[in-house]
């Protein structure tokens, strides 16, 4: 770096009592450079962050931002950077108008520049139409940008953004990099964490991060040349086939179905691949994604953890959850606008969809949690509205928040819900080593829930929702920020479960996540707004080789043309 650095970390590391949760990290930071740190959850994206925003102080190692080292002068530091934490810091009794006016007061913007800039923000925000509405009233992306537009008043020339992105829609998504490319362009440095591999392409530089410790560090490019050789793009008439030889292999790392004909495969070493005696059409190397990245680096020192084979599986004739028109009004506001929808035995359906959309209301309605506002729903043949006591015996439910007692062990939450769902004394032991064994999950040595990482607690939530051995299990965003690895195990274990005759229905931010679904349904505004297999939604669109996020915006952006027309 020619001019000198915005940030300049040396050796940094945090310790909590006898627990280190971050160590080892060296970074600089140029000006006008987008710098990423990228990793699951716990790997100490947040801790780095404060760190970096003089929030909290280091435990060992040295820095300076902005020219100003962070244990003398973390005042100094705290005034010329804008910080944007996981929890928007925003207030949601305040309008949009009053977030930003009380941001900049406490910024000490100059009063005759408070108006100009303000007005640029919102513009660039989408929110000018929105200024009176009330912070708590607004979409989960409308907030994120609100929360970015807080932080830019001051015009700092550092950002911090912790998890700017996550729980947000793909098309959110693409209006906070827009913000952030804008603030680029004016020279500001930005420094953001996130889960989101793909997010790592618009950086300059990434760093990943697992376990608080560097994997890996360098330009999206070079990241990338460590993985070449490792992914394979294998086409086959039989992906049923080719997926249950790629889980015998123990060179395999993971494998996704792109398509009718292509299953992706991560190897676990370069070079030649293995014969996997899938009399495939073509088996060739691609070009690895940030995601293929994280977890060829991150499985470099781990064992090869088995995955479960999963028995050939496809929809039943048994309709397990089906809603027909169903409503979901709060006050004026419609939720769920006449939904007809059916999930057979067997069968995987994704629900996507902005935030908004009506996704998790709908989750709730079919769980017996929401009564509708009209319409009828049935899970396996009872009535939500009516039957509540029979439906929830029949379901497994896994909330966005995995649905855990964190201040209890794993053996502990298994236990309470064991009981909650009714599960016989006598049988309680036998019903938790099956649900473990099912969803991949050990209770022994296992400390509280709050000291598991995201992907042991994913499992065991699963676990739990499980138990009673239910007829249709619900998960919400249930791989939030979890890697790569840990999701593709999570997606093997409910094509599992799915194998046995259990319907599914998941709603995901994912969107590649996709692939591993029978059928999407696709929401927006609470409607329904297209259901069927990606190939179908593909056709019926007229992109035959389109990606997911593709096939999503072009949804949305019929939609909205429609609304524009009518």
């Amino acid at each position: 770096m020619n001019a000198a650095p915005i940030i300049d970390a040396q050796g940094l590391g945090r310790r909590y009592g006898r627990r280190t949760v971050l160590r080892d990290v060296s970074i600089q930071v140029g000006p006008g450079e987008v710098f990423g740190v990228v990793g699951p959850d716990g790997a100490g994206k947040t801790t780095l962050l404060q760190i970096l925003a003089a929030i909290l102080r280091p435990s060992f190692g040295s820095c300076r931002v902005l020219g100003e080292d962070i244990r003398k002068h973390a005042d100094r530091v705290q005034a010329r950077v804008g910080y944007m934490s996981q929890g928007f810091s925003l207030y949601d009794r305040l309008t949009v108008a009053e977030n930003i006016a009380f941001a900049s007061a406490i910024r000490d913007v100059p009063k005759d520049a408070f108006a100009a800039r303000k007005t640029e923000l919102l513009a660039m925000a989408g929110l000018e139409r929105f200024q009176d509405r009330r912070e708590g009233a607004l979409s989960g992306g409308m907030r994120k940008k609100l929360a970015l537009c807080a932080n830019l008043i001051h015009e700092p020339p550092l950002l911090i953004l912790d998890e700017p992105s996550l729980g947000v829609d793909p098309l959110s998504r693409r209006e906070l990099w827009r913000i952030l490319d804008s603030a680029r362009k004016e020279g500001r440095s930005i420094v953001f964490a996130t889960s989101y591999m793909d997010e790592a392409d618009a950086s300059d530089r990434v760093l990943l991060l697992r376990d608080g410790q560097p994997l890996a560090l360098g330009a999206p490019s070079e990241l990338r040349s460590a993985a070449r050789g490792h992914v394979y793009s294998v086409r086959t008439t039989n992906p049923e086939a080719a997926e249950a030889a790629l889980q015998t292999s123990p060179r395999v790392l993971s494998f996704q179905r792109r398509s009718s004909e292509e299953v992706r495969v991560q190897f676990r070493s370069a070079g030649e691949p293995p014969d996997l005696g899938l009399h495939c059409r073509e088996l060739k190397p691609v070009e690895p994604s940030m995601e293929d990245v994280f977890t060829v680096v991150s499985s470099q020192d781990a064992p090869i953890e088995a995955v479960q084979a999963t028995p050939a599986r496809g929809p039943r004739s048994e309709v397990l959850v089906a809603a027909t028109h169903v409503t979901r009004q709060f006050g004026d506001f419609v939720a769920v606008d006449d939904v007809t929808v059916e999930v057979k035995a067997g069968e995987v359906l994704g629900l996507l969809g902005p935030n908004g959309a009506g996704k998790t209301t709908l989750i709730r309605i079919l769980c017996g949690l929401l009564a509708p506002s009209g319409g009828q729903a049935r899970i396996a043949g009872f009535d939500v509205a009516r039957q509540s006591e029979q439906v929830r015996a029949s379901i497994g439910y896994v909330s966005q928040k995995f649905s855990l007692f964190t201040d209890l062990t794993a053996q502990e939450n298994l236990t309470f819900f064991g009981r909650a769902y009714g599960v016989p004394p006598s049988e309680m032991a036998a019903r938790i080593a099956w649900a473990c064994e099912r969803a991949g999950v050990s209770t022994f040595e296992l400390g509280l829930v709050r000291s598991l990482s995201s992907a042991i607690r994913q499992r065991l939530a699963l676990a739990c929702a499980i138990l009673h051995r239910p007829r249709v299990l619900f998960l919400d965003e249930p791989t939030s920020g979890v890697d790569p690895l840990s999701r593709f195990r999570f997606w093997r274990l409910i094509a599992a479960l799915a194998s046995e005759g259990v319907a599914v229905i998941v709603s995901t931010h994912y969107l590649e996540e996709a692939t591993y679904c029978d059928r999407l349904g696709l929401m927006m505004d609470g409607r329904m707004i297209a259901l069927g297999t990606l190939q179908a939604l593909k056709a019926d669109l007229g992109l035959a080789d389109a990606r997911v996020e593709d096939v999503f915006l072009s949804f949305i952006a019929r939609e909205r043309v429609k609304a524009d027309a009518a």
